[in-house]
């Protein structure tokens, strides 16, 4: 496979705390985001200013706990729970579509109702986690079998087109667009033929095409990001507003709480629209920020990726970094501009639970690869084993530098003969 954990001994030792410490400031900054932008409209519908915030909160805590949890447990584990955690998530995502059970919601279904002061759940917000899992779990396990086309690399597609059809049934076409990217991502750095990998994209492209043109909203979206000044008070609104709302904010922002655009101009203010009102209110410096973190919990993460003891361990890093990525990218471009809209909430930062406590089980994830990472200090030189039945070891505490180790290489190198004497020189 072209992933490759470091050939030596390993470790286990404290989880990445830059992740930690990176993922609790976006987790914060959402929830006084999510108070700013939603406390008119929960005045107006549910007669209270902090509705959003207060369920916001519980499940950033819920979140946390699962995260805490995971990051504690080894991700060997989830190895063997993998079927059972893609079954379950194949169970919800069939349950949202029986009429009954689903819940509807802006012309979508794509919530449980699980009844009481419980907000409704998003099955396809823990179905990324799961299909991460599986599918990363299946790569490791085929090998080099990856590059078949018929053992590797064609039941993964037609798996993951099962559960993209599903999602695409509610319809929810940008979650269905970060599984899609994200798998791909899996399967290409799991080794899999360019070839294979390009065939998908075309068709995949292909579909997308005509799903957009025989949705009526999807070619709205593709309207509004065209040409969203020839119809401003229709299609076009919610784009126009959202680049108001970014303009308007300016290099330092209107302050923490004066956003005008959240009252009612921006539709999903403190859902997919967060980041507008964010740089509304923090202004260009406040946007910068955001987009920093993100960049610093990629970079941590591939980090992990690199330092990961097994194929299993770098390709769930690599699934959960790429999961975050597409993610921010996706939504980030809408609100720019940059891309069509799609309806994607932020990482960490949009309002809504599911979405909130998948992504922080996925930390949980990745945190707990980079517990049981490589140790640099302990290289062997032995081949990695793939079955994941390594060893764990802890360091020595004796420390031996590179520079001190090639000097003891050179003096035990033993020296060259001496030319002997010809007889009769002078």
């Amino acid at each position: 496979m072209s992933v490759t954990a470091h050939p030596s001994r390993l470790r286990v030792g404290s989880p990445d705390y830059l992740i930690i410490v990176t993922v609790a400031a976006l987790v914060v900054l959402g929830c006084i985001a999510v108070y700013s932008s939603s406390f008119a409209l929960g005045i107006l519908e549910f007669g209270d200013a902090n509705y959003f915030v207060f369920r916001q909160v519980f499940f950033g805590m819920v979140g946390a706990m699962a995260m805490f949890v995971l990051m504690k447990s080894d991700y060997r584990q989830l190895r063997v729970l993998s079927p059972l955690l893609m079954l379950v998530a194949l169970l919800g995502l069939v349950a949202v579509l029986v009429p009954g059970i689903g819940f509807e919601r802006n012309g979508a279904t794509r919530w449980i109702a699980v009844g009481g002061p419980v907000p409704p759940l998003q099955p396809s917000e823990f179905a990324k986690l799961a299909l991460i899992i599986y599918v990363s779990a299946w790569l490791a396990g085929r090998g080099d079998e990856v590059k078949n086309f018929w053992n590797g690399f064609f039941p993964t597609v037609v798996f993951v087109g099962i559960i993209a059809g599903l999602v695409m049934l509610e319809p929810d076409l940008g979650t269905t667009i970060v599984i899609v990217l994200t798998t791909m991502t899996l399967v290409f750095v799991a080794g899999a033929s360019m070839t294979h990998i390009l065939a998908f994209g075309a068709i995949a492209t292909l579909v997308a095409v005509l799903l957009i043109f025989t949705g009526e909203y999807r070619a709205d979206r593709i309207f509004a990001f065209i040409s969203a000044e020839k119809d401003p008070s229709g299609r076009g609104f919610q784009t126009l507003q959202l680049l108001i709302a970014l303009g308007s904010g300016g290099l330092r922002g209107l302050g923490l709480g004066a956003s005008r655009q959240k009252f009612f101009y921006v539709p999903g203010a403190h859902t997919d629209g967060i980041f507008a009102i964010i740089g509304e209110e923090l202004g260009f410096i406040g946007s910068v920020i955001v987009m920093v973190l993100f960049v610093v919990l990629l970079v941590r993460g591939f980090r992990v990726v690199l330092r990961a003891r097994d194929d299993f361990g770098s390709l769930l890093a690599v699934g959960i970094v790429s999961w975050v990525a597409f993610q921010a990218l996706i939504n980030i471009g809408g609100i720019t501009r940059s891309l069509p809209l799609t309806g994607i909430p932020l990482p960490f930062l949009s309002y809504g639970g599911s979405a909130l406590m998948s992504m922080l089980a996925g930390i949980g994830v990745l945190l707990s690869v980079s517990r049981y990472g490589v140790d640099p200090r302990t290289v062997t030189g032995k081949p990695r084993p793939q079955d994941g039945s390594d060893t764990i070891v802890r360091a020595p505490a004796r420390k031996t530098t590179t520079r001190a180790a090639a000097r003891t290489a050179t003096a035990r190198k033993p020296k060259a003969p001496a030319w002997p004497e010809r007889k009769g020189a002078q």
